[in-house]
């Protein structure tokens, strides 16, 4: 299984027109479904005037985590053309939203799918995309005569060190690209004292 995942580099924006309604879509990058629903209550708030704030987001690369809203349209012509945007531009730890202001003409179920779509696919159109790596978080404790040890071992590519303190006893907590990690583990695991922490 493969530990990069996709997803977008910063907050994108686009806007599409249809028949006088205005689609105003946001994309943002996030990291959990709480952040997402953080986002879109935002966006809820700061458009409140609006007819409509539909959304999707999609998090996790394993096992990922999806929800969308319709939020008012009718069932399937918001939140899934949203969410199918997404998955076409095979994204993850990402949240759409879509500000709909009615322009008085009704658009019928497929004019709203692909109003929704499009506005939708402006935004992410709009977002630098990132190949991402997952990543593992190891935190161990080691005695101090095996600093040299462990610093070798902490000194391989792609290492990132959280936090660190040395005392008599010393305490690292890092994170490293989930495949490489059974590696350093068991370059760990064979230094003098060392014990690593759930």
């Amino acid at each position: 299984m493969s530990d990069t995942f996709r997803t977008i580099a910063a907050p994108s924006e686009g806007i599409y027109t249809e028949s006088r309604s205005k689609f105003l879509a946001f994309a943002h990058p996030v990291a959990t479904p709480e952040e997402a629903k953080a986002l879109i209550k935002d966006y809820a708030n700061r458009y409140h005037d609006a007819r409509h704030v539909c959304w999707a987001y999609m998090t996790g690369t394993s096992n990922p985590q999806y929800l969308s809203s319709d939020n008012g349209e009718p069932s399937g012509t918001a939140g899934k053309p949203i969410l199918g945007q997404i998955n076409s531009f095979e994204l993850t730890n990402v949240v759409v939203v879509v500000v709909r202001y009615f322009g008085g003409i009704k658009l019928g179920t497929s004019g709203l799918i692909g109003a929704y779509r499009e506005a939708a696919r402006e935004a992410l159109s709009a977002a630098e995309i990132l190949e991402c790596h997952e990543q593992t978080v190891i935190t161990f404790t080691f005695p101090y005569l095996s600093m040299n040890d462990v610093m070798k071992a902490v000194k391989a590519p792609g290492v990132k060190i959280i936090s660190q303190q040395f005392d008599n006893s010393c305490a690292i907590t890092l994170s490293i690209r989930s495949d490489h990690a059974p590696a350093l583990h068991s370059t760990l695991t064979s230094i003098a004292g060392l014990s690593i922490h759930p």
